[in-house]
């Protein structure tokens, strides 16, 4: 078992934060758990940047559990302690190792394609690892490798969030794809941070089953899935989401614009889509936020239901339709 490791990170008081990282054997709990004293969003944010980071390795080991702790809450609207948690969790489990003591700055919008957008610190003092162009651009520079983003395939697609208020609106699903070849099971390569724990579950079997119809998807990708909102409610997001994941594989044709759908399954393993309720607000929401060039996937279920003159006000927007059973034949 590998030994606890500490790396520190400048305050913007100038103080400093200590990251502490532990390794110990899973036992069936989260692979990363997160603590900040009296903070516990910021934990979870925490736990969100390191798994997303771990996307950019070449091969995962799911049976560790890694333990990451702040010794105090950064001041509001911080991130560069951000670098330091994802230093933190390659040292403990031996991907990465500093000859000497790390003092890490450092923040992304994008950490699940390696990349460091940049630091607070203006001018970085001698001896600081500081994220950011000119500095640290990228996490495979640590190693002298390329830049990882470049192997990092992701794709959008949007569905329907409808409540049956004025916030109704689309919602974005992204799904980020690397080759990596791997044994054991599908769910466990896949990883959807920032959302609870059943909706991280619902979303690895979804695409573990949706790829196994595939016949070519199990066994080869280290996945991150992301959602425009962390909070929502019902399963109608699936179909966008295994639309998403066949686009960043290259399984399916591109849109010219936007793909956006509704549809669930219980049977994805077969490829079936399934019906999902809220036709009428849905399709007018949908009708509404179509713009040209975007394709709208609704399940087969719905045509009979489709409100009258709906499809010809999709195409005068220039925006197609199809209504599915299956996946495949989009």
């Amino acid at each position: 078992m590998n030994a606890p490791v500490t790396v520190r990170s400048i305050a913007l008081d100038g103080a400093y934060l200590t990251v502490t990282a532990s390794l110990r054997p899973r036992g069936g709990r989260a692979d990363v758990k997160c603590s900040v004293p009296d903070a516990p969003a910021l934990a979870r944010r925490m736990q969100e940047v390191v798994r997303l980071a771990r996307h950019t390795e070449p091969r995962f080991d799911s049976r560790e559990q890694v333990v990451l702790s702040l010794d105090r809450a950064p001041m509001e609207g911080s991130r560069d302690w951000e670098l330091a948690c994802v230093l933190a969790d390659r040292m403990v489990r031996g991907l990465w190792q500093s000859p000497r003591p790390v003092i890490a700055n450092g923040w992304s919008d994008a950490w699940q394609l390696g990349r460091i957008d940049g630091h607070a610190l203006g001018q970085a003092p001698l001896g600081v690892l500081a994220g950011g162009e000119g500095d640290l651009p990228h996490l495979g520079a640590l190693t002298g490798h390329p830049d990882p983003g470049a192997g990092v395939s992701s794709a959008r697609a949007w569905f329907p969030l409808y409540s049956g208020g004025a916030g109704d609106s689309l919602c974005w699903v992204e799904v980020s794809v690397r080759p990596a070849p791997h044994e054991g099971e599908e769910e466990a390569s896949i990883a959807a941070p920032g959302v609870d724990a059943a909706l991280q579950a619902r979303v690895a079997a979804v695409l573990a089953a949706s790829r196994h119809f595939d016949g070519r998807g199990l066994g080869q990708w280290r996945t991150t899935v992301r959602f425009g909102e962390a909070r929502f409610q019902g399963a109608s997001f699936e179909l966008a989401l295994v639309m998403a994941d066949r686009m960043a594989r290259g399984r399916e044709f591109l849109a010219r614009g936007r793909v956006l759908a509704t549809g669930q399954s219980t049977s994805w393993h077969a490829g079936r889509v399934e019906t999902v309720e809220g036709v009428l607000p849905k399709c007018a929401l949908l009708g509404r936020e179509a713009a040209p060039g975007d394709r709208i996937l609704v399940p087969r279920a719905w045509e009979a239901q489709l409100p009258p003159g709906w499809r010809a006000a999709l195409q005068e927007r220039g925006a197609s339709l199809a209504c599915v059973d299956r996946i495949g034949i989009i």
